[in-house]
């Protein structure tokens, strides 16, 4: 089991608020996403789950049994850092095995242990090997099999890809999800990388200022955002964002709300659109638009347009094909308003 449960969790260091009343319960099994900005307070939240922060007020629970004050040796959970800290003068068997030694494990039994782990994790032919030894990718592999060795309720993983070059990253995107299939341990993520959390998560808190901003599956929280921080946040590139036209305004503004947004009551004040959903035409079709800047990806063309009359500038993602249009030009723009979220003054979803 590995049920975890936080109630009205709260951090404060001195009269500086961290965290200001956290309400969650990561359910047994699952692969919990904490996604948000630097400073938002997900690391610390990880941390007082771990038991390496002090918790200043509420409640956590592991499998129903309070832990405000277990040693976090006694928590049933395992931590994997950022930083690999590993034993330099350890082989990867030692570095895996070193918790379970000082645990009083017989020599046998820590072996038998290490080499599961190994076998799970790939790296069976790295274990007399020394960390200085090993790539980035392998010293996080014994940094997860010294885990796993203790056989967690918990894993929580403070981001420990972010170390590691983009395509490595991938890969061990991959590892990491098959592992939890693997184990089905409970494992919490935390990272600031919106892509990892919507790939890797069953379930994603968005944490912004010490709180939850939203709560759900990934594609719920991509289609169906809380408010428009959550909205941005999510998404690459993120969402464009039109203000609603004050006075008579720009006529392509006032065309670019009105094909947004038609009907929209006085209360919303700003339309959203994600990249994907504005179409790009040719020049004389559609709504007028300039490109600021045209990013060829391949795959994709990223192109950055101005819109007269708009404060923010506008992205489009198209097909490779689909466009020659290139930095300077002049096209037209079809937004594909079922996709349009709205917002009020407060940033507040619109139904």
């Amino acid at each position: 089991m590995g049920q975890v449960q936080l109630k009205g969790i709260r951090k404060s260091y001195g009269e500086v608020h961290v965290i200001k009343g956290i309400d969650l319960e990561v359910r047994d099994g699952e692969f919990m996403v904490f996604v948000g900005p630097s400073g938002c307070g997900k690391s610390t939240t990880l941390r007082m789950i771990a038991g390496l922060e002090e918790i200043s007020g509420g409640e956590l629970l592991i499998d129903g049994v309070r832990a405000n004050e277990l040693r976090p040796a006694d928590r049933g959970a395992a931590m994997v850092f950022q930083s690999y800290a590993l034993y330099p003068h350890m082989t990867v068997a030692e570095n895996m095995g070193f918790a379970l030694k000082m645990a009083g494990v017989n020599k046998a039994d820590r072996a038998q242990q290490v080499g599961r782990a190994a076998e799970i994790l790939r790296i069976t032919d790295l274990l007399q090997r020394f960390p200085k030894e090993l790539s980035g990718g392998q010293r996080q592999r014994v940094a997860i099999g010294r885990a796993i060795v203790r056989k967690p309720k918990v894993f929580l993983f403070d981001e420990p890809l972010s170390n590691l070059d983009a395509a490595l990253r991938v890969n061990m995107r991959i590892e990491l999800s098959r592992l939890h299939k693997e184990l089905g341990t409970t494992m919490i993520y935390v990272t600031h990388d919106q892509v990892e959390a919507m790939t890797m998560g069953d379930r994603i808190a968005v944490f912004n200022k010490g709180h939850i901003e939203q709560l759900g599956a990934p594609l719920e929280l991509y289609n169906q955002p809380a408010n428009e921080f959550v909205a941005g946040f999510l998404g690459a590139p993120r969402i464009n964002t039109v203000d609603r036209p004050e006075g008579t305004g720009a006529l392509a503004h006032q065309a670019l709300w009105s094909a947004l947004a038609p009907d929209a009551p006085a209360e919303v004040r700003r339309v959203g659109l994600r990249p994907e959903h504005l179409q790009v035409v040719g020049e004389g079709e559609g709504i007028p638009a300039r490109v600021e800047l045209a990013e060829h990806l391949g795959d994709v063309s990223i192109l950055h347009l101005r819109v007269e009359g708009a404060q923010q500038l506008l992205s489009a993602k198209v097909a490779a094909g689909d466009t020659q249009v290139d930095t300077g030009h002049m096209v037209g723009l079809r937004p594909d308003a079922r996709w349009a979220m709205r917002f009020d003054a407060n940033a507040r979803r619109v139904a």
